[in-house]
């Protein structure tokens, strides 16, 4: 072990300190800490990614920048304006911001350490990383908030197929005996960042033009509304046609989201699957083109 990677460990060590109390009591809070299961995950999945391209990462170290000396300080000073300014943040966006300042400083100080070349062949982890963030209170809120329009819609377009009788009111849907609200609860932010998350790795190692990579993360959206909308739909025809328990008591309603997330993580796979047949069939047709250029130059 070289005398640089002793120091990224060290640093990569300060860097979790860092992040280590801001996260615990945010995962630990009653309001959103059920938000941010994933983040326990993100730096052992950076870390195994570190570890598959460690030759291509830290064989090489290319030169040195100043400016990544600048990059850390800037991020060593967020970190200690956060961290006394606590009275003035929420318990969500303080987290944010010690988060983000911590990655900055850690970026920077490997940056230091191998340069402009080594980060280019660690970006992807590097960047990764930014799902250990937790997302800024403002910008959450509008994200619920457009999952929950979205479910909504959704859901009316289902009720409608069925043939239900029902009646809306905003956010509300009125069906026989029963009144069912699309709270932030059912707008399904967990499940969307577990899916995003994983459309971003999928895309990484599967797909390899940067416009699929982006399709795949653009179609979580649309898949998280479709799961949202059946699974209300399933939830309010149970309790009022079956039994109104099923709103209030089921495991179903209060922990069952993952029955749901299964087909939509397939939902996902298939559009992955999708974008990669695109790609082999761009190829044979490539392979077909030249073939016949072959033969007639031939």
């Amino acid at each position: 072990m070289d005398k640089k990677f002793k120091i990224f460990v060290g640093l990569t060590l300060l860097a979790l300190g860092m992040v280590f109390e801001p996260l615990k009591d945010l995962m630990n809070s009653a309001t959103r800490g059920d938000y941010y299961s994933h983040i326990v995950l993100i730096p052992l999945v950076s870390a195994y990614l570190f570890f598959q391209n460690r030759k291509d990462i830290f064989s090489k170290p290319g030169p040195i920048y100043p400016f990544a000396l600048a990059l850390s300080a800037f991020g060593a000073a967020l970190y200690i304006f956060g961290s006394y300014y606590v009275a003035r943040l929420n318990q969500n966006d303080y987290a944010s911001l010690l988060t983000f300042s911590a990655i900055v400083f850690w970026a920077g100080g490997f940056v230091l350490l191998y340069g402009i070349r080594g980060f280019q062949k660690a970006s992807f982890p590097i960047l990764f990383l930014v799902f250990m963030i937790p997302i800024p209170g403002l910008i959450m809120d509008k994200i619920i908030y457009a999952l929950q329009v979205g479910s909504t819609e959704a859901s009316e377009v289902l009720f409608n197929l069925t043939g239900v009788p029902f009646q809306r009111e905003g956010f509300v849907f009125h069906l026989p005996g029963i009144s069912i609200e699309v709270a932030e609860q059912c707008s399904g932010i967990r499940s969307t960042l577990a899916l995003f998350i994983t459309s971003i790795l999928a895309g990484h190692f599967f797909l390899d033009r940067f416009w699929k990579k982006i399709v795949l993360a653009l179609i979580v959206f649309p898949v998280t509304v479709f799961k949202n909308s059946i699974r209300i739909m399933t939830l309010s025809l149970l309790g009022a046609y079956v039994d109104e328990r099923w709103l209030t008591e089921s495991s179903l309603h209060h922990s069952g989201g993952f029955v749901f997330f299964i087909p939509a993580l397939g939902l996902l796979g298939l559009a992955l699957w999708a974008l990669r047949k695109y790609r082999n069939e761009d190829r044979s047709k490539g392979e077909k083109v030249q073939g016949t250029r072959f033969k007639e130059q031939k």
